[in-house]
């Protein structure tokens, strides 16, 4: 039997948002199903990801062959076509199933796809500002996901003032209401770290909280 929690994405459309996306998702250890109408762009990617289709999203017919209905999650990457990622997103939503995650151009088409039903509209360039802004208040912080209006997760490396402590020294919980998820040290992960172990400087801490709280928090420790 499959493994239940192991989702299985699809990404439509290859240009660089879409790639970035579907790489980083198989190099996550997901099943990834890469599409676009572009066979050089199907083909580019076919070593990574699980699997590379050429195939029109506009197509119902070739969506229901390639059983989109039975990803988790499908993510509309379409570049500048606005009409065929409008399109695109419409035929999902009717066909009923998976999570639809949508890139949008701009806010007018950012409103159009949240009418028609996609579950979330991601504005890369706004995203990456929101991103490029936390690194430079607190140039610890090596990402930021906003996952709602009201909490996002943040990868932070490690201040100086933290090597040596332990998280139950730092108690980030009860000064900063949030909680330390994960502790990455080089390739590998500790998704249930222990609160007397040692920090030490090459450790990044993967936090999630309240927006407010998160910020924060990075300044309270922010570095130059």
């Amino acid at each position: 039997m499959a493994n239940a929690a192991k989702k299985q994405f699809a990404v439509i459309g290859m240009g660089r948002f879409g790639l970035s996306v579907a790489t980083s998702l198989n190099s996550m250890g997901f099943d990834v199903l890469a599409i676009d109408a572009d066979e050089h762009h199907t083909q580019a990617v076919a070593n990574q990801v699980t699997h590379a289709v050429t195939a029109d999203s506009t197509d119902e017919d070739a969506l229901r062959a390639l059983g989109i209905r039975n990803f988790d999650v499908v993510v509309v990457a379409i570049g500048e076509d606005i009409q065929a990622s409008i399109l695109t997103t419409l035929i999902l939503k009717d066909m009923g199933g998976p999570l639809i995650v949508v890139k949008a151009q701009n806010e007018l088409h950012g409103k159009v796809l949240q009418k028609i039903g996609a579950d979330k509209v991601i504005f890369p360039e706004r995203d990456m500002g929101l991103r490029v802004a936390h690194h430079l208040t607190s140039p610890n912080v090596l990402d930021y996901i906003e996952l709602s209006d009201e909490y996002s997760i943040v990868e932070m490396r490690v201040s100086s003032e933290m090597v040596g402590k332990n998280l139950k020294e730092l108690d980030i919980r009860a000064r900063f209401g949030c909680n330390v998820m994960a502790i990455k040290r080089g390739s590998k992960m500790n998704i249930s770290p222990a609160a007397t172990v040692p920090l030490t400087e090459e450790d990044v801490l993967v936090i999630v909280g309240e927006k407010g709280d998160l910020t924060k928090l990075e300044l309270a420790y922010a570095e130059e």
